[in-house]
């Protein structure tokens, strides 16, 4: 496989690397960073799974020896998939990581992003639409929740934050790679498109006139659906709910005040997955990935 190239704690590489921790960086260059032998070893897969046309995410890779000696398999194929790999020391991964305990590996990622006409053409079951997340911790872990639930998209809205903060890349435990993900849309756009297309849209608000398990009793949620997730704190603004089909509720049986964001979606996504399912089936939303 070779030895990593050694890189210099002051080479142009690194610089270029550290400004994609901000997100003027990340926008001009339309690049990201992946850290993580999780999120790397996606990185690498990313061209070979669906939406990987354009081939893999990961363009760069910054090594500590120990890390490469741990994982020689990620590291060779990335330099396999024609990424650009350096053996860097450790205090160069710690200056690109926002982690207690850098994991050694980081990656340099080109945006994955795709138009929403792209997955309103694909004809989707179960699309997130985050509207007004701002915290990105709670926005990786729903769409790790979406991809796991099986959903066919995540639609970030221009009020919500920006998918590829390293909080939220690291919080989607690799799942910014396994779906399409929608950005800066405003919110009346992304609901016109996917009304469109045929998808029912419910906003999860904890005031919702409807109740989850009403939806499910009724039939509701067997239809191509949309859900719509707002800031944690204040929830959804008037405007963005009356661009719902509907206003759901998740109900509260115990004495619990309320759920967090990244459960509601959970629940609320793994519900419409249900009702997706045939009866007797495990098949996920939208076909083997």
């Amino acid at each position: 496989m070779g030895t990593p190239e050694p890189i210099s704690p002051r080479s142009a590489r690194v610089t270029a690397a550290r400004k994609l921790l901000r997100r003027a960086g990340r926008v001009k260059e339309r690049r990201f960073l992946a850290e993580g032998p999780q999120a790397v070893r996606e990185a690498v897969a990313y061209g070979s799974g669906p939406g990987g046309d354009a081939g893999p995410a990961l363009v760069e890779l910054f090594a500590t020896p120990e890390a490469a000696e741990r994982h020689p398999e990620i590291v060779g194929s990335a330099r396999e998939a024609g990424a650009r790999v350096h053996s860097a020391a450790e205090e160069v991964v710690a200056g690109l990581s926002q982690t207690v305990t850098p994991q050694g590996l980081v990656g340099v990622c080109r945006f994955l992003d795709v138009p929403l006409a792209d997955v309103t053409a694909a004809r989707p079951r179960l699309v997130a639409v985050l509207a007004h997340v701002r915290d990105p911790g709670n926005a990786g872990t729903v769409l790790r929740c979406a991809d796991a639930a099986g959903a066919d998209a995540v639609v970030l809205t221009d009020a919500s934050v920006d998918p590829y903060n390293p909080k939220a890349v690291r919080a989607s435990a690799g799942s910014v790679f396994h779906l399409p993900v929608v950005t800066g849309l405003p919110a009346a756009a992304a609901a016109a498109g996917l009304r469109a297309a045929g998808v029912r849209l419910l906003a999860a608000d904890g005031a919702g006139e409807r109740d989850l398990d009403d939806e499910l009793d009724d039939g509701g949620l067997a239809a191509p659906t949309g859900w719509i997730f707002g800031n944690e704190a204040w929830g959804l603004p008037a405007e963005t709910r009356a661009l719902a089909d509907a206003v759901v509720r998740v109900p509260i049986h115990g004495r619990a005040e309320s759920l967090n964001l990244a459960t509601a979606a959970a629940v609320c996504l793994y519900a419409s997955a249900r009702a997706h399912r045939p009866i007797g089936g495990c098949r996920p939303v939208s076909g083997a990935r």
